[in-house]
């Protein structure tokens, strides 16, 4: 009952500030005005009844600032919400700007790790200038070795050469020997022959 009460006083109250007990103060200082019998009597009630409107205008003044006020920070919470989702879109956007770059940062890293293991790669290896140079002297070397084979496949056929002659020198020889000894022998069988033949 008494919770009751107090609700249906805040509700007619508005915020609690004694509004309706102005009102019926006033309601009855002016009943007591309309019904005094004195001059004094209805002075002090009108000074009642003009110290309570008084406070009603002042009650009411303070309403309208309080209301202006409401509207004012009303007005404010909306521009500040339009600046939280405004700030919140920002947000969003710098955090997909930010997803790019890490993936960008991802990219960079991986071929920063694949150009070291080639750096490696490669810094075990001669240099261009170096490679370049021991193929100058691996030109020159095999030049030199190319003269060389060409001088000794010139000496082994001038050795061929020579040696044919020699081994036909030497067959010639050797026909020569045969014939020779060919020869001796049937001079030997002549003279032999001769020897047993008797003289006339």
């Amino acid at each position: 009952m008494t919770n009751e009460v107090i609700r249906k006083r805040l509700l007619i109250d508005g915020d609690g500030a004694g509004d309706d007990r102005r009102i019926n103060l006033l309601v009855k200082s002016f009943i007591k005005w309309c019904n005094s019998g004195s001059q004094e009597e209805g002075y002090s009630q009108y000074q009642r009844m003009l110290s309570t409107l008084s406070q009603c205008e002042f009650s009411m003044g303070k309403t309208l600032l309080v209301y202006d006020m409401n509207l004012r920070e009303m007005e404010n919470y909306e521009k500040i919400y339009k600046e939280i989702e405004c700030s919140i879109a920002g947000a969003h956007e710098k955090i997909a700007e930010c997803k790019k770059q890490i993936l960008q940062a991802k990219r960079i890293r991986k071929n920063r790790q694949e150009y070291d293991a080639l750096a490696k790669v490669i810094q075990h290896h001669p240099d261009r200038h170096e490679t370049l140079k021991e193929l100058e002297a691996l030109g020159k070397e095999l030049e030199h070795l190319s003269h060389i084979k060409e001088s000794v496949e010139d000496k082994l056929e001038l050795r061929r050469k020579q040696f044919h002659v020699l081994l036909s020198t030497i067959h010639e020889l050797q026909q020569t020997l045969e014939n020779d000894e060919k020869l001796s022998e049937v001079e030997e069988a002549q003279e032999a022959s001769m020897e047993t033949d008797p003289k006339p």
